[in-house]
């Protein structure tokens, strides 16, 4: 391969080579793609159709988990191809639309994080000027910069990195395209390009990191003096699962990206990426639902309606 004009595909990394282990982990990815699936199905059915749950909060976790779908929807359905047909090949329009939507959702995610510990904060900490400072309009400002501004941060990724002249084979070594990977095939110092766009998206990042650090030590500061241990429950169970959430995507990405040379390895790469790209979309809304009545009401709402609607039509077909 001389340059990336004349790459027609890239061959991703195998889970394994065995057949039978193919099919397992077909099988497992399925799985795994049906619960996220459904769990983040749920709660944007439940949060749309329930008009006690017409809050900013609730507004920001169905964006949250559309992200989350968009996530899992975007590496999970090709692995699973591949290991069924007995395939590592993903074309190359294929791999660039992975790169770009891989950037552009995680990077929404991240910042729709630091939009919600804002709101907290907002709710816990300036109650009195919550209607104000979190009404409606500007819940969706706030949201659209969140995606507008990913999609322009994916849109300049993916353009430097595939502008970037390709010498190293076509062999990604991970189960899906990602940037650092793109990179390793390169062969002039136009990477550095790209490299140094990364590092400017981390400054950013590790600036969103603090921001959300920071809002927390106040939230808590401020809850644990509410007098009333009824009243600190409830404003733990509206922090603790964003917390547990935004805790999980940044320990498993900043480990996949941020560990030592020494531990790195083919195995442990695939795990630590199963990690941050599989398990919290699909974990996500357990989370959300284990502690909140708000929630675990509404979900309960769009099942039983689920399988009222559902018994109906198969009466009506049977008869």
């Amino acid at each position: 391969m001389s340059n990336s004009s004349s790459l027609n595909e890239f061959i991703l990394l195998a889970f394994t080579d065995a057949r039978e282990l193919q099919l397992l982990h077909f099988s497992l990815f399925l799985g795994i793609y049906l619960a996220a699936l459904l769990g983040n199905g749920l709660i944007i059915t439940a949060v749309a159709c329930d008009q006690h749950l017409h809050t900013p909060m609730y507004f920001f976790l169905l964006n949250l988990s559309l992200l989350d779908l968009g996530t899992v929807s975007t590496t999970v359905p090709k692995s699973m191809a591949n290991s069924l047909r007995g395939t590592r090949a993903i074309s190359y329009s294929g791999c660039a639309a992975q790169v770009f939507l891989i950037v552009f959702l995680f990077s929404a995610e991240y910042s729709l994080l630091t939009v919600m510990a804002y709101d907290r904060y907002i709710a816990i900490c300036r109650p009195l000027h919550y209607e104000t400072l979190m009404g409606s309009r500007v819940c969706v400002k706030m949201a659209a910069a969140a995606w507008g501004t990913s999609f322009l941060h994916a849109l300049v990724h993916t353009a430097t990195t595939f502008s970037i002249p390709l010498c190293q084979g076509n062999t990604v070594d991970q189960f899906f395209c990602e940037i650092p990977q793109i990179l390793k095939l390169s062969c002039s110092d136009s990477y550095l390009r790209e490299v140094g766009l990364l590092v400017v998206s981390g400054c950013l990042g590790f600036g969103c990191f603090i921001f959300i650090v920071l809002s927390y030590v106040q939230i808590f500061t401020v809850v644990l003096r509410i007098p009333s241990e009824q009243g600190r429950h409830k404003a733990f169970s509206t922090c603790i699962p964003h917390l547990a959430v935004f805790s999980l995507f940044v320990s498993t990405s900043k480990f996949a990206y941020l560990k030592p040379p020494s531990l790195s390895s083919p195995a442990l790469d695939l795990v630590v990426t199963v990690l941050y790209s599989v398990v919290p979309p699909t974990v996500n809304p357990l989370i959300y639902s284990m502690r909140n009545k708000e929630l675990k009401d509404a979900l309960r709402k769009v099942i039983s309606w689920t399988f009222f609607s559902t018994g109906n039509i198969a009466i009506a077909l049977h008869k």
